[in-house]
């Protein structure tokens, strides 16, 4: 699927050859082969029957190869990278709590607003659905040098970074519950993956300027009566299958 009014050119938008760069140099491989890591820790322990990944950060499904659930599908930001469809991440063609789990690799860096996304994912997880987050550390060494137009030449310049807080701030107002951050990295400081309460040691000094972030929260449901007649539930079509053909949006030539 395709969203018709593409989001080629908008603030912080991420551009298919920035991203191609990224995924060729040196770096971009061991980032992803680092990443894939995490994610192959949180993955297996997440349950349901649908798991979607929204932004464009690997090719295809490689970032949700190891999930056990029926569906998994990858609404990606740009086109050619194997994803099942392109579209505005703030603005979700997927019906309301039909998604038990997302994966939002990158994806907050380059949306024109952070926020927006993360209610969006709010709206179409299922209650006690599972949020995963891949986010690039703005204390990091990466990070200090952006702030001296000394990035990596290869990471993507439209990335705006955001600290580990600010998100759980974020996370906090929509009601999500946050169970794990880690963090891991590629460049100084060269530290093992930590992750947060585990036990302190001298490396865990350095941590919070690791490269890198995963983050993962829990949707809270606050428990609600229902008086009268109890509603009939609704059945949710497939992910994959059931977002094409919506209103707005064309299937991704393969």
């Amino acid at each position: 699927m395709r969203l018709l009014n593409a989001s080629s050119g908008r603030r912080g938008s991420l551009a298919r050859g920035e991203l191609l760069l990224w995924l060729r140099s040196p770096r971009g491989r061991r980032q992803s082969t680092l990443e894939q890591r995490e994610l192959q820790r949180v993955l297996p322990e997440l349950f349901g029957r649908h798991i979607l990944q929204v932004g464009s950060w690997d090719s295809g499904r490689r970032l949700l190869a190891h999930a056990e659930m029926l569906h998994r599908a990858v609404l990606g930001t740009v086109s050619g990278l194997g994803a099942q469809g392109v579209v505005l991440p703030e603005a979700l063609p997927i019906a309301n709590k039909s998604v038990d789990a997302v994966v939002l690799p990158h994806t907050l860096e380059f949306a024109a607003s952070p926020h927006h996304v993360l209610r969006e994912v709010d709206r179409i997880l299922t209650d006690r659905g599972r949020l995963v987050i891949l986010g690039f550390n703005p204390w990091s060494l990466w990070g200090i040098r952006r702030h001296f137009g000394l990035s990596y030449r290869a990471l993507p310049c439209s990335a705006r970074f955001a600290t580990v807080n600010r998100l759980v701030d974020w996370l906090q107002l929509l009601n999500f519950e946050i169970t794990q951050i880690r963090r891991f990295g590629s460049g100084f400081p060269w530290t093992v993956p930590r992750s947060h309460g585990d036990p302190l040691t001298p490396g865990a000094l350095l941590a919070p300027f690791a490269d890198s972030y995963l983050l993962v929260a829990k949707k809270r449901v606050i428990p609600m009566t229902l008086i009268g007649r109890p509603q009939r539930a609704q059945v949710v079509r497939p992910l994959i299958g059931g977002a094409v053909g919506l209103p707005g949006v064309r299937s991704e030539q393969p």
